[in-house]
């Protein structure tokens, strides 16, 4: 607190009592007092009065002082009232009871909407482990009458099953690390099992694939990185041309990283859109061109990628294609 702020304050109470003391100087001489004894009123008014606000400016510098001190270590500024020391004079004791009454109803409310986040979180996940049951029914019976409408029928279903699945992991994006475990894992093995996922829509859109020798081993959450991958080849395969479509994927193994790299040769991204893919939200140009885009599968992908320590790169150019790279920190750093 500055001492110009706190005289600016009391300068209503001053000029009062500059004022009184000039009447009463008046009335002083003109009852033929002595500037002597003018003197010494003005000094006896005054200078214990001054003494005191400088007293209390000290006082309350030091208490504000101390709260800017600790607000600029906290990390969590809620936590405050918790760690405020307690003050000698009674304003500063006012100010500390505000705070933790204030302190106390923030973290209720917080309790309270974090349980219903936590409620509605339950019942999102509950319901996706519940309609997960007529969609692999459905698959059953699509497999056990095949033709040309069930085939369709179940390129459609796998869609709902993404959607679904997608709805899943948006609902444990916040809370990655209760259910991370990281593990070695053959990068391979995540790369087949999500081809594996998609070939039908390999197949259905003549999209060729192109699988390099994917060799490296990483240390990372393999159900997560499906899931990354996943979304990342889904894109690739929406956003094909529809004629001569070419999906490419390959590793790297690079001093400090493994970099796996997915790239086709869709319609690509408009230079405007690159720098926002990864908001939520956001469907760009080919959002509203390809129709039924969420703008939540790459921003979810990022999401996760931030919170297992992955990297996430995106390059594209219009009309001639897309290039993902998924980072993996070096295996040894992680052990």
């Amino acid at each position: 607190m500055k001492i110009i702020d706190y005289i600016k304050d009391k300068l209503l109470f001053l000029a009062l009592n500059f004022m009184i003391f000039f009447i009463i100087a008046v009335f002083m001489y003109s009852a033929n007092v002595n500037w002597i004894v003018i003197f010494a009123v003005l000094c006896l008014w005054f200078v214990p009065m001054l003494t005191y606000m400088l007293m209390q400016y000290l006082k309350f510098n030091r208490y504000f002082n101390g709260v800017d001190e600790l607000l600029e270590n906290l990390d969590k500024k809620y936590l405050l009232p918790e760690v405020l020391n307690e003050p000698s004079f009674i304003e500063g004791k006012k100010i500390n009871e505000v705070f933790k009454i204030l302190s106390r109803d923030m973290h209720e409310n917080v309790k309270h909407y974090r349980n219903i986040q936590e409620e509605y979180r339950e019942y999102i996940e509950m319901w996706v482990h519940e309609i997960k049951n007529p969609i692999a029914s459905t698959k059953l019976l699509i497999e056990n009458n095949p033709n040309e409408t069930t085939r369709k029928i179940d390129m459609q279903m796998n869609r709902i099953e993404n959607y679904v699945e997608q709805v899943l992991y948006y609902s444990r994006s916040d809370e990655v690390g209760k259910d991370y475990i990281i593990k070695k894992v053959q990068l391979d093995k995540i790369v087949k099992s999500v081809v594996k996922k998609n070939y039908r829509d390999f197949i259905g859109k003549r999209i060729s694939l192109q699988l390099g020798e994917i060799e490296e081993v990483i240390y990372s959450d393999e159900k997560w990185t499906e899931f990354i991958l996943n979304q990342i080849v889904g894109n690739a395969i929406k956003y094909s041309k529809g004629q001569g479509d070419i999906i490419k994927i390959k590793s790297n193994k690079l001093a400090n990283s493994v970099v796996l790299t997915i790239e086709d040769n869709g319609v690509g991204i408009i230079e405007r859109d690159l720098k926002r893919v990864f908001d939520k939200g956001f469907t760009g140009e080919n959002g509203r061109k390809f129709g039924k885009s969420t703008g939540i599968g790459l921003y979810l992908c990022k999401k996760l990628c931030t919170k297992m320590g992955l990297g996430l790169d995106i390059e594209s150019q219009e009309n001639v294609g897309t290039k993902v790279s998924i980072i993996f920190p070096q295996t040894d750093n992680l052990v």
